[in-house]
């Protein structure tokens, strides 16, 4: 008896121990945030608040054709890998002539060769734009696609504030850039 129970808690502490190291592996696209102010929660000044962010995964270029390749022009995008990026808006904002209200959004393009449409979406949580819905779009705007001299590597976004309650949403990948325009 004493060998069966001794071989139970063996069992059961080995299968413990294996099931308590399984963890997935870094996802390939690491997730970021991209505020504004940029640098907000690194550098943040008193009195200062934050008037957006967004969370977004980036996939890296890897000697791929990113626009026209494997982001094909004309079709919704989710704005980098993995999960929708997701874009908060502390306060109302106008993106680009667009009303938006405070909130979290959804936010994915349709890339073209030379303009995007910029879409933000009250659906929320999921992998992809596969269950993209449009009746839930809030807001879309146009805007251009530059050809950008350098190399991107990984998907990236960034915020610049312009002054004056004007900002833009830096979007780059390759030697593609968007850029946004946001006010507050």
């Amino acid at each position: 008896m004493k060998k069966i129970i001794l071989s139970f808690l063996l069992l059961t502490g080995l299968s413990y121990f294996s099931t308590a190291q399984s963890f997935r592996g870094p996802d390939k696209s690491p997730m970021d945030v991209a505020y504004l102010p940029d640098n907000f929660a690194h550098d943040r000044k008193a009195g200062e608040e934050a008037i957006a962010k967004v969370y977004y995964s980036r996939p890296a270029k890897s000697d791929r054709v990113v626009f026209g390749g494997i982001v094909p022009f004309g079709k919704v995008w989710r704005l980098g890998a993995n999960e929708a990026a997701e874009f908060k808006a502390f306060k109302d904002l106008k993106i680009g002539d667009k009303s938006l209200a405070a909130g979290t959004y959804s936010v994915f393009a349709i890339p073209g060769e030379s303009e995007w449409t910029i879409i933000f979406n009250s659906d929320l949580d999921y992998w992809g734009a596969f269950k993209y819905d449009e009746s839930k779009d809030v807001i879309r705007v146009t805007v251009p696609a530059k050809s950008f001299p350098e190399t991107v590597e990984a998907f990236s976004i960034r915020f610049e504030d312009l002054g004056n309650n004007s900002a833009v949403m830096r979007l780059g990948w390759d030697q593609t850039m968007v850029e946004v325009p946001v006010s507050y």
